[in-house]
């Protein structure tokens, strides 16, 4: 039973480690989005291999920002405690209602990958999005459950899934080679699309799957020495997943048509049968099901105790903060899983084809976090101009905070005009919450 609303800002006790923040960091970057974006990316041949580049590139300076401002300022909420630094209370707000939006919008994501990958085990999942959603919203709330149990079985189930998940991209990586066949990634893509077009929009897709670079700085005051851990735990992660991203991926695009390959619906199984026979298919299967399994369990954890950590600094909604007696914030939780099923039920209530859900939901999660990242690209300048004590900004850190701000705005660009639209007014909804916060 959660505690009171008199009793918001109890504190969870320092459990998660560098293994368990690494873990919280590779598992939520390896969930759905390597595992199902090929299948996405494959219209763009090898210009999609050139944005995963520039996306690893972009991802990493995002990675080493943030160390640098984990070391300075270890406090929970992440993005959004850091752009309250540098910005201020409005800045601060904005940017923690969109990363919200992303995490809920990103949880979805997830589970309609899940329930693509499920096939794989339950045939009758094919083609049907009535039964797949099922299974998605059955994986989601089991693992509200996991989560609300305490922040140590999360962690536990984390550390898990991520050793699992590796081991198909690792193996796809280095003995899928034998089978890669250049024709397939060189043939030319539509003559409609131009290639910085072309690049432009896999970058922000290949972004989905870097997602989460951040996530050691959300549950800050649960982590054992911050300053050292969160940074480590940060550059470590990005670095590890964008080999494995890259390797991958290339090795899948020179595995299979082009055609057969954005037909997929899991398309790293796919290629696995054609490579090794069916038993690798279920084997690659079961570590994309464990692997976006995983992907909900760190993205549940995160979006639960994100709005905890604004709630305490009086911009969101006091009872957002309120913590279970086991240090857990079960209402932040389930209010953002009810938004989550209700994005599930109307998305698969459509027509439309689950990588056209999946590609709607990340483009529009991966938009609400571009945000944050741009304003906490060049927040480390602010940071140190109010106050807070920074480390010297020597050259090196310089060109990092422009690539990082540089890359942050052309992603936003590559998610199109649509998906910038609305991701805008979802932005200026909250304006009216920070009104009716700030006068009470």
């Amino acid at each position: 039973m959660a505690s009171s609303p008199a009793e918001p800002t109890r504190i969870p006790a320092r459990t998660l480690g560098i293994w368990s923040c690494t873990a919280l960091v590779i598992g939520n970057m390896v969930g759905s989005g390597v595992f199902l974006l090929p299948a996405s990316l494959a219209p763009y041949g090898i210009f999609a291999i050139i944005a995963w580049v520039l996306t690893a590139i972009g991802a990493i300076a995002l990675a080493l920002v943030f160390a640098r401002l984990a070391r300075a300022l270890p406090k929970a909420g992440g993005p959004y405690a850091y752009t309250r630094a540098g910005y201020g209370d409005f800045a601060g707000f904005w940017v923690a209602w969109g990363y919200w939006i992303c995490l809920w919008t990103g949880v979805a994501a997830v589970a309609v990958a899940f329930g693509s990958y499920l096939k794989v085990f339950v045939p009758a999942l094919e083609g049907n999005p009535l039964l797949c959603g099922i299974a998605s919203l059955a994986a989601v709330w089991l693992l509200v459950f996991v989560n609300s149990l305490g922040l140590r079985q999360a962690s536990i189930v984390q550390i898990v899934t991520t050793a699992v998940k590796l081991l198909p991209l690792i193996a796809m990586a280095i003995i899928g080679f034998a089978w890669f066949n250049s024709d397939y990634l060189m043939a030319p893509i539509a003559s409609d699309i131009s290639p910085f077009r072309a690049i432009s929009s896999s970058a922000t897709l290949a972004l989905w799957a870097f997602l989460g670079i951040e996530s050691a700085t959300i549950p800050a005051d649960a982590v054992d020495r911050p300053e050292r851990t969160i940074p480590r735990a940060t550059v470590l992660g990005a670095l590890v997943c964008a080999v494995v991203y890259i390797a991958s991926t290339v090795v899948l695009m020179g595995a299979l048509p082009r055609e057969t390959l954005a037909a997929s619906q899991a398309p790293f199984a796919d290629a696995a049968r054609a490579m090794w026979g069916r038993w690798a298919y279920y084997a690659v299967g079961f570590g994309a099901v464990v692997s976006c399994f995983g992907a909900l369990n760190g993205w549940i954890l995160v979006t639960g105790r994100f709005p905890a950590a604004v709630a305490r600094d009086g911009l969101f909604p006091t009872r957002m903060g309120a913590m279970s007696p086991r240090g857990v914030p079960v209402f932040s939780m389930t209010i953002a899983m009810v938004l989550v099923t209700i994005m599930l039920v109307f998305n698969y209530s459509g027509s439309s084809s689950l990588v056209s859900i999946f590609n709607f939901a990340i483009l529009l999660s991966t938009l609400a976090t571009l945000i944050p990242y741009t304003f906490c690209a060049l927040a480390p300048i602010l940071m140190r101009r109010n106050g807070i004590a920074m480390p010297p900004t020597r050259m090196r850190d310089r060109v990092v905070m422009t690539v990082a701000f540089v890359y942050s705005v052309w992603a936003i660009y590559g998610a199109g005009a649509q998906t910038v639209l609305l991701g805008f007014l979802l932005m200026l909804a909250g304006i009216p919450v920070y009104v009716w916060q700030r006068r009470r």
